[in-house]
C-alpha cells in the first residue's frame, strides 16, 4: 500500500490537490475540536465523524497516522455560560468535555493520537506570542497583545477575506492601532482565570490556542487542518497568520466540512438542545446515527430531517441483514478487499455517497446470492462489504458494533434458539400442506418484529429496525 492516490479540495487553494505527505508513509492531522460549552448536538459532532472517516482511509491507504483533537476548556464563552450557571468555569468545561467524549465514543469515533486542552498549553502560547512580536507582527498593551493582519502578507488567503473589508468581530479597545488587529492575549478581568505571563497577568485568545497547540505535536509544518466551515474565518485565517506571522510554514492542506442544518439553517441553541446527540439517540442506535452523520459529503450541507435520520438508519441495516444472513449461511466472514469503484471514491476527496452506492450495490448482489444459495459468491461480497463498511467506520460484524442491534449478543443467541423452533414448526407444517398453521407462525413472529425470508437453505430470520 503505502502509495496514496487520494486528491482533497483544499480550501486555502481552492482546488482539488493530490495528497502528498510531507513524510513518505506518515499523515499528520489537526481538528480543531469542542469548545466544551454545552452538551454537544449532532451539529458539533459531524467533524469528528467526517475526519475519522479522513483518518480510516488514510490508514487504509497505508499511511501512519498522527491525529490530534484539542479541546478549548477556556474562552469567551465557557466563562460566560459558567457564569450564567453559578458554576466554577473549570467544572463547567471539564463536565461537557466528558459529554463529548462519550458523544464520539458512542460514535465509534477512533481517539485522537493526543487531546491537548487549551489550558495546558499556556507556555508553549507565550512562547508562540513573543515570536510573532519578536518578527515585528505583534503588540502589548496594557496587558493584552494583538496581532496585526495588516504586516502578514497573505493574510485573507485562506477565507477569501479582502483586509479593506475585514472586521475580526471583536470589541474596539483603546491601545488598539487598527480595529481589524485581533487579541492573542487578553488582560485579566477581575474574578476571571488569569495566568502570568511577560505582558502581565491574563488568558489566552482562541485562535493562538490552536497555532500554539498544533506546531507542538505535529511540528512547525504539517499535512492536514481540519474543521467546521464556520471556522474558516477569522479562527483558522488567524491561526494561520499568526503562525506564518512567527515563521512557520503551518498546514499544506486546509480541510472544512458542511454544517448541520434544519430547513436551511445553521442549528440554533434551541434546535440544539432537540438534536443533542443523547436527545438523538433515543431514536436511532449510535451505530446508525453514525452513518447518517457520515453519509453526506463532508463538504455539504446535511440537511437534518427525521425523515433523513430514518431512512439513513434503514440503509444502515440493509447492511447488517445481508451480513447476519451471511454469517448464518457460510460461518465466519472475514474482511476481504474493496472493489476499485469503492476505492476510486474515497480517493475523490472523500466522496462517501458514491462509495456507499458502490457498497449497496454490493450488498444487493450479495442478497441475490443468498436467494441462489451460491456460498462462494456470498461470503466473497459479504467480505467486500465488511471491508468497504470498515472505512466508514459501520462495519456491523466489528467487534465495536457487534450485538448493537438494539440487544446483547447473549439475548440474540436466546432468541435465535426460539424463533428456530418456530421456523422448524413452520416447516412441518409446510411440508403436511397446513399452510393456515405455517402462516399464523409467521404472523406471529412477524407481531414480534421478526421478518422471515425463505432461501434455498430453508428459513432465514432478521430483526426489524
Amino acid at each position: 500500500m503505502g502509495h496514496v492516490t487520494l486528491r482533497i479540495y483544499d480550501t486555502a487553494s481552492r482546488t482539488l490537490r493530490d495528497f502528498v505527505p510531507l513524510t513518505e508513509g506518515r499523515a499528520s492531522v489537526y481538528l480543531c475540536g469542542a469548545t466544551v460549552q454545552s452538551v454537544p448536538h449532532i451539529g458539533h459532532v459531524r467533524s469528528g465523524v467526517a475526519f475519522d472517516i479522513l483518518r480510516n482511509w488514510l490508514e487504509a491507504s497505508g499511511l501512519e497516522v498522527t491525529f490530534v483533537r484539542n479541546v478549548t476548556d477556556i474562552d469567551d464563552k465557557i466563562l460566560a455560560k459558567a457564569a450564567e450557571n453559578g458554576r466554577p468555569w473549570w467544572e463547567w468545561a471539564a463536565t461537557h468535555e466528558r459529554e463529548f467524549t462519550r458523544a464520539y465514543d458512542l460514535l465509534g469515533v477512533t481517539p485522537p493520537s493526543v487531546e491537548p486542552r487549551a489550558t495546558g498549553h499556556v507556555p508553549q502560547m507565550v512562547d508562540y506570542i513573543r515570536r510573532i512580536i519578536d518578527a515585528g507582527h505583534g503588540y502589548a498593551v496594557d496587558g493584552s497583545v494583538y496581532c496585526e493582519p495588516t504586516t502578514i502578507d497573505d493574510y485573507g488567503s485562506l477565507s477569501g477575506q479582502r483586509l479593506d473589508e475585514l472586521d475580526q468581530g471583536e470589541q474596539t479597545v483603546a491601545g488598539k492601532r487598527d480595529p481589524r488587529d485581533f487579541a492573542m492575549w487578553k488582560a485579566a478581568k477581575p474574578g476571571e482565570p488569569a495566568w502570568d505571563t511577560p505582558w502581565g497577568r491574563g488568558r489566552p485568545g482562541w485562535h493562538i490556542e490552536c497555532s500554539a497547540m498544533a506546531t507542538t505535536y505535529l511540528g512547525a509544518e504539517f499535512d492536514i487542518h481540519c474543521g467546521g466551515l464556520d471556522l474558516q474565518f477569522p479562527h483558522h485565517e488567524n491561526e494561520q497568520a499568526q503562525a506564518h506571522a512567527a515563521g512557520d510554514p503551518f498546514a499544506r492542506y486546509w480541510m472544512h466540512n458542511g454544517w448541520v442544518t434544519m430547513s436551511g439553517e445553521k442549528m440554533s441553541k434551541s434546535l440544539g438542545n432537540v438534536l443533542s446527540v443523547p436527545n438523538v439517540l433515543t431514536q436511532v442506535r449510535p451505530v446508525e446515527l453514525r452513518y447518517y452523520l457520515g453519509s453526506g459529503h463532508y463538504r455539504s450541507m446535511l440537511e437534518y430531517s427525521e425523515g433523513a435520520l430514518q431512512e439513513a438508519a434503514a440503509g444502515y441495516r440493509r447492511i447488517e441483514a445481508f451480513l447476519d444472513r451471511a454469517v448464518r449461511v457460510v460461518g465466519t466472514v472475514d474482511r476481504g478487499t474493496w472493489p476499485e469503484a469503492f476505492g476510486a471514491a474515497m480517493d475523490d476527496d472523500l466522496a462517501v455517497p458514491q462509495a456507499l452506492a458502490v457498497l449497496h450495490d454490493v450488498v444487493r448482489a450479495g442478497n441475490r446470492a443468498l436467494e441462489q444459495g451460491d456460498h462462494a459468491t456470498v461470503a466473497d461480497l459479504a467480505g467486500q462489504v465488511r471491508a468497504m463498511a470498515a472505512v466508514l467506520g459501520v462495519d456491523p460484524l466489528s467487534p465495536r458494533w457487534a450485538g448493537d442491534a438494539g440487544g446483547s449478543t447473549q439475548a440474540l443467541e436466546a432468541l435465535d434458539v426460539l424463533v428456530r423452533a418456530e421456523l422448524d414448526r413452520r416447516a412441518e407444517a409446510r411440508a403436511r400442506k397446513d399452510f393456515a398453521t405455517a402462516d399464523a407462525v409467521r404472523d406471529r413472529l412477524r407481531a414480534a418484529g421478526v421478518t422471515v425470508t425463505d432461501t434455498p437453505d430453508g428459513a432465514e430470520w432478521s430483526l426489524d429496525g
